[in-house]
């Protein structure tokens, strides 16, 4: 096997002692810029990159760029603070003064790693002694649904305030990248993105709870709080949410809150690159993230002649981008005027005939006007219209049995 690697800000030494050992590698190229090592590894000319230069000039996006072409990045520092915010990253760290043939050995491993598929990009598990606590790591539920409005984002929020209802900490993050509406539903008016003000601070290695008490705006719905990563209040401020970014975001938050809802767009094709000649910024690639790493997928479809061949050919574009990824289907706004008698019999019988095979797991009624006065008081169902028949099928829906003025009845087996 000839691994071919590039180099950056090396002064000669590293490639005469790595040349002396005439083992697998070769070294393709050295490089003054970082710039210079993305374009090569976009070429397709190095299989692994080795930054010898200053640590603190590598950003995290750069780590990005190299490790989205499929380049393992190896990283000679000595600094401690660096090396962390590095290999948090994606980065492999190396001592300045490594042996030559341990680096040969630790670049091959890297290679292998990435023919295997076991490359990590990202924040790096840290692991845990037998004897000590195993670490928290919250759930991920990410709400999906294809364009139409099937009301993704009204059942993303009231889950996730059932949620908090139930006593857990959550936090909703609004990844839509064409239309976030999270912040208007809840009457937060604030221009400040959120969620990419959480991107920037994970790239800075400065998210911590003071990060994310500052950051999240906490809200207060029928006395349980939650927290809210707002989305961007302009459509055209999408590339500031950079999938890798965001990814370590969620793994971040993970070790904080204990359920993670994530409000994503519907939409899913990553053919940005077909118009231009160099790798463009994927508008989609947050909903593709988000997808990936998610411990629960929900496609919300609606219940009407439109909405449900919208839902199967949503799902079917999902697994042609994304691969088989385990799925749970929610119909809302099921209504009998819409369908016919009997409309989730209707509902399971169609599904059953030309569906995806998913799982349908709720019907969620046709409310409007339990909506529409949430809408209006910037709330949730919880607060505004706690006896209505959707808010009992969303309680349902996220693990709790509500029966009578909002009281529970008993806890079922919450899947969230």
């Amino acid at each position: 096997m000839n691994i071919s690697v590039v180099l950056w800000a090396d002064d000669g030494e590293l490639i005469e002692r790595l040349e002396r050992q005439r083992g697998v590698l070769t070294v393709a190229r050295t490089c003054e810029e970082i710039i210079e090592v993305i374009a090569l590894c976009e070429t397709g000319l190095a299989d692994a990159a080795i930054l010898a230069g200053a640590p603190e000039r590598v950003e995290t996006a750069d780590i990005d760029a190299i490790t989205e072409r499929g380049v393992p990045v190896i990283v000679l520092c000595d600094d401690p603070a660096q090396s962390s915010r590095l290999n948090r990253a994606g980065a492999h760290i190396a001592e300045t003064d490594i042996d030559a043939v341990e680096l040969g050995a630790l670049i091959e491993e890297c290679c292998r790693e990435k023919q295997r598929g076991t490359g990590a990009a990202g924040i790096k598990a840290v692991p845990v002694p037998e004897s000590g606590p195993a670490p928290k790591r919250g759930n991920v539920v990410v709400f999906w649904g294809p364009h139409g409005s099937p009301g993704r984002s009204i059942v993303a929020l009231n889950c996730a305030v059932e949620c908090a209802l139930d006593g857990k900490e959550v936090i909703l993050l609004d990844a839509d990248t064409y239309g976030a509406t999270q912040a208007v539903q809840l009457a937060m008016l604030d221009e400040a993105a959120g969620l990419a003000q959480i991107c920037r601070t994970v790239d800075q290695d400065r998210f911590d709870a003071q990060s994310l008490e500052r950051i999240c705006a906490p809200v207060l719905i029928a006395g349980a709080k939650m927290r809210v990563a707002t989305g961007l209040p302009r459509a055209n401020r999408w590339p500031e949410l950079r999938p890798t970014a965001l990814r370590r975001a969620v793994l971040a938050l993970q070790e904080r809150c204990d359920t993670i809802v994530i409000d994503v767009a519907g939409a899913l094709e990553l053919d940005e690159e077909l118009s231009f000649d160099t790798t463009a910024p994927q508008r989609n690639g947050v909903t593709a993230a988000m997808l990936r790493i998610a411990d629960e997928i929900y496609a919300v479809g609606q219940a009407n002649s439109i909405g449900v061949p919208r839902l199967i050919r949503g799902i079917d574009e999902m697994r042609l981008v994304l691969g088989e990824l385990p799925l749970k289907v929610i119909f809302n706004k099921v209504l009998a005027a819409s369908i016919g008698s009997a409309p989730q019999r209707s509902l399971a019988e169609t599904w059953d005939r030309f569906g995806t095979g998913d799982p349908v797991i709720a019907y969620l009624p046709h409310d409007s006007q339990a909506v529409e006065s949430a809408l209006l008081a910037g709330s949730a169902l919880a607060e505004t219209a706690p006896n209505s028949a959707l808010r009992i099928a969303i309680a349902t829906l996220a693990g709790r049995k509500i029966r009578g003025k909002g009281r529970i009845l008993r806890r079922t087996t919450a899947s969230m």
